[in-house]
């Protein structure tokens, strides 16, 4: 499994490396990424371990984002690895705040399905600041469970 993850690790790095920047400064990685994998018997004694990570890469001037994910399957016997299939690449995302300015991001990932999950595969929260005034937005995407997802925004106040 330790094979897995650096190979995890390197795909996901070469995959937001791929990501046009046009200054580096101007594109921050989140700093909660996540990773899950589960594992599986297939007929004929196969193992089968698939993982899956993601991230997001924010762009801090005009607070745009991309949700990026990597994953990777690996399907062995009890001798040796068989098939490895590795799959990802980044989606983009909609402006946070209507204005240009200058924006911390933070994001996470819910836990992957379980019998506990009641939407489908879950969602994921973001958290974007304005650097130069006091101004926060939380926003929340969950799937609906029936095709499209719904994505709530709310300026936090303060007291």
């Amino acid at each position: 499994m330790n094979h897995v993850m650096k190979f995890s690790v390197g795909v996901a790095l070469s995959l937001v490396t791929l990501v046009p920047v046009v200054q580096a400064d101007e594109f921050k990685l989140s700093n909660n990424q996540r990773i899950s994998c589960s594992r599986g018997l297939s007929p004929g004694k196969l193992n089968t371990a698939t993982c899956k990570s993601y991230a997001y890469l924010f762009d801090i001037k005009t607070s745009e984002y991309y949700r990026c994910q990597v994953s990777l399957a690996l399907t062995r016997d009890n001798k040796e690895v068989i098939n490895v299939q590795a799959d990802g690449g980044c989606t983009r995302k909609p402006r946070i705040f209507d204005t240009d300015s200058s924006y911390s991001f933070d994001a996470t990932e819910t836990e992957p399905p379980n019998t506990n999950s009641f939407f489908g595969p879950g969602g994921y929260s973001i958290w974007a600041s304005d650097n130069t005034n006091r101004k926060v937005r939380g926003c929340i995407t969950i799937s609906s469970g029936l095709g499209s997802d719904i994505s709530k925004c709310l300026d936090m106040t303060f007291q």
